[in-house]
């Protein structure tokens, strides 16, 4: 998901459980213009960072603890990545995500974006 500065959802992409996330972030951030972007270790990527840099974007990742050589960031920029998972709780307010009772992804990502709709209401 990615949210505005203000923890409204932008975009919303469901992946199965087991894949990792950082594999459809460049389709999350394709036609933004974001300023920058914030993310968590599990997008420390040679790749993302290059996307993000295309975009003249700084990215505020931190480093994956296995990285050889730590790239710096933003740590104040970065105390506002909880705004991703405010967004999230707010999304599990409804009960029907937070349990996932819809097996069809289509389903899903339905009630997904009814629930950001509202959120964009408020």
């Amino acid at each position: 998901m990615a949210v505005d500065g203000q923890g409204r959802p932008l975009r919303v992409i469901v992946t199965p459980g087991q894949r990792g996330d950082v594999t459809q972030a460049a389709a999350l951030l394709a036609g933004l213009t974001p300023r920058r972007v914030l993310a968590d270790k599990a997008y420390d990527a040679n790749a993302l960072r290059q996307i993000i840099a295309s975009m003249n974007a700084e990215a505020v990742i931190p480093c994956n603890p296995t990285r050889k050589v730590l790239i710096p960031y933003d740590c104040e920029a970065y105390k506002a990545r909880n705004l991703i998972e405010r967004c999230f709780n707010k999304l599990k307010h409804c009960r029907r995500i937070a349990t996932r009772y819809d097996r069809r992804t289509a389903n899903f990502l339905s009630f997904i974006l009814i629930a950001a709709a509202l959120q964009w209401m408020r």
